[in-house]
C-alpha cells in the first residue's frame, strides 16, 4: 500500500462504533411517550406518540441530549423552561426530561450491554498500524462509559463528547465543533482528516467544518438524505470500504479543489 493522502481519521460513536443508536431510540421513544401521556391527562391533549422513524430522525438523532429535547418540543408547539443540567428527571424542563432520558439509557446499556460493528473496529486497528491518527467524537455524555462497557477506550488516541462540549462551551451537531476540536488534539488540519456519520446532522457538521471527505453511513435508509446534506460517500457498513478505497475517494475529491 503507498502513503495515503489522509492524516487521520474522527469516527462518531452511535451508529458508526458501536449500536446504541437503537438502545438511545428506544430510550427517546419511552421518555417522550411517557411524558406525552401525563400533558394528554393534565391538559386533555390527544396524545400523539413519538415516532421512531421520522421524530427521532428528524430532530434528536446525533443531537445533544437538551438539544434533541428541545427539538423534538418545538415540533409539537411545546414550551418548556430550559432549566439546569442539574435539575432531578422528574422536572417540566428540558434538563429534566434530558436527565430522564440519561438515567434510561444507562439502564439499558448496563442490562443489555453493548453491541459493536466489527468492520469499524478492524478498519480502526488497520488505520492505525498505518500511522492513521483516530479520534471520536460524539454528542453523548455516555461516550466512555459506552466504550468501556464494549473496551474499545484505547482504540482512540482522544474522545470529545458532550462532557467536553459542555466544558469548553463547543456547540452541537450540525456546527463542527467537537469535529474540529478532534482535529486540534491531534494536530491535523480539517482538510487532511476524514469524517465518519450516520446522522444528518453529523455528515452537516463534517461538510461544516470543511473537512477532507465525510463518509455517510446509512444504517436505516437514509441514504439519498445523508448526501444532500454533505456525505461525499455513502456506505451501509465500512466492510464495503478498503483503505484504498477510502484513499482513492480522499485523493478524488481533493483534487477537484
Amino acid at each position: 500500500m503507498g502513503t495515503l493522502s489522509f492524516q487521520a481519521i474522527i469516527f462518531d460513536l452511535d451508529g458508526v462504533i458501536t449500536n446504541t443508536a437503537k438502545v438511545h431510540a428506544l430510550a427517546w421513544k419511552s421518555l417522550f411517550d411517557s411524558y406525552l401521556r401525563e400533558r394528554s391527562l393534565k391538559f386533555h391533549e390527544p396524545f400523539k406518540p413519538f415516532d421512531l422513524d421520522n421524530d427521532y430522525l428528524s430532530y434528536v438523532d446525533g443531537k445533544s441530549r437538551y438539544d434533541g429535547v428541545a427539538s423534538f418540543l418545538h415540533s409539537r408547539n411545546i414550551d418548556l423552561p430550559f432549566g439546569s443540567s442539574n435539575d432531578n428527571s422528574d422536572q417540566q424542563t428540558i434538563c429534566g426530561l434530558g436527565n430522564r432520558k440519561d438515567n434510561i439509557f444507562n439502564n439499558v446499556l448496563k442490562e443489555k450491554g453493548v453491541e459493536i460493528f466489527d468492520s469499524t473496529v478492524q478498519l480502526i486497528l488497520q488505520l492505525k498500524s498505518l500511522g492513521i491518527r483516530i479520534a471520536v467524537a460524539s454528542s453523548s455524555k455516555n461516550c466512555r462509559l459506552v466504550l468501556e462497557i464494549a473496551d474499545l477506550q484505547n482504540l482512540f488516541e482522544f474522545r470529545v463528547d458532550g462532557l467536553v462540549a459542555a466544558q469548553d462551551g463547543l456547540k452541537g451537531k450540525p456546527a463542527p465543533d467537537i469535529f474540529l476540536k478532534c482535529s486540534e488534539l491531534l494536530k491535523v488540519l480539517p482538510e487532511n482528516s476524514i469524517v465518519v456519520e450516520d446522522a444528518i446532522s453529523g455528515v452537516q457538521a463534517g461538510r461544516n467544518g470543511h473537512f477532507g471527505l465525510v463518509i455517510g453511513l446509512d444504517r436505516v435508509g437514509l441514504g439519498n438524505a445523508l448526501n444532500e446534506n454533505g456525505a461525499d460517500i455513502v456506505l451501509q457498513d465500512l466492510s464495503q470500504a478498503s483503505i484504498n478505497d477510502i484513499n482513492r475517494w480522499f485523493k478524488s475529491k481533493n483534487n477537484k479543489k
